[in-house]
């Protein structure tokens, strides 16, 4: 009972700061289940349980900002949700899911570093034009890579998604942060939906843990839609995902 208690405070604070980055802490989750050793057949249903209700909450408030392009996220989504939903349904090797849930874990801290190194340099609430326009097979493409690497790992893919429209410059940063929250939003549904009965390995403490990161993505996509978050903050978690990845990749 202790662990559940500590995950609690720990997703809370997670659900915080993914959030206030339209993401919905998947791969948080992930590390701290990781850390206190919880199995790999709760790992995965847990994580895109607590993604969908951060998500929703996320999804919701970067909308209502105006900070969602359903248009340019279209083509994202038609290629990652089927796939989503595939990987989903599949049931990697212990020693596989490990090492490919590391990776994910160590790609997300990277991004996290990233983020808090933005915070601390960039004005957000400034909006700047596409660089280049988004071409729709290319989308789909990458879309469907990052939907079945989504629901092979039970996250929602934004870690992925993001820094691809950041970088491609095809929208602004605070733009990216509303597209990932639905992008995960959606993915986490499907990835759930391929293996429904998987949620039946959800641990008793879900509800509790449920409550916490509904509370902290209000708190967290607040503050994202207007402005970023603590970097500090950001900086730490980016070390407990690496430590939970190495931990995962190097021990099991």
């Amino acid at each position: 009972m202790d662990d559940a208690f500590f995950l609690a405070a720990l997703f809370f604070g997670t659900a915080i700061l993914y959030s206030s980055v339209g993401h919905a802490g998947a791969s948080g989750y992930l590390a701290g289940m990781a850390l206190v050793g919880l199995p790999q057949a709760v790992m995965k249903p847990t994580a895109l349980v607590l993604n969908l209700l951060v998500a929703s909450v996320v999804t919701v408030r970067f909308h209502r900002a105006g900070l969602v392009e359903w248009r340019t996220l279209a083509p994202f989504v038609l290629g990652s949700a089927p796939l989503a939903f595939v990987g989903g349904g599949i049931s990697l090797p212990g020693n596989v899911y490990r090492v490919l849930v590391g990776i994910v874990l160590l790609v997300a801290a990277g991004r996290l570093l990233q983020t808090a190194i933005q915070t601390a340099t960039t004005d957000w609430t400034v909006v700047k034009s596409p660089k280049r326009p988004r071409h729709p097979i290319v989308a789909v493409s990458v879309g469907g890579v990052i939907g079945l690497l989504a629901g092979l790992t039970g996250t929602g893919g934004g870690i992925f998604l993001t820094p691809v429209l950041v970088l491609s410059g095809w929208v602004e940063v605070r733009t990216a942060a509303g597209m990932s929250a639905a992008f995960i939003l959606i993915n986490s549904a499907a990835g759930l939906a391929g293996n429904v009965a998987s949620v039946q390995s959800v641990p008793a403490a879900v509800p509790l843990w449920g409550m916490a990161v509904l509370a902290g993505g209000f708190i967290g996509s607040g503050l994202g839609s207007r402005r970023l978050g603590t970097p500090a903050l950001r900086g730490l978690l980016a070390v407990v995902l690496l430590v939970a990845g190495a931990k995962l990749i190097l021990v099991g």
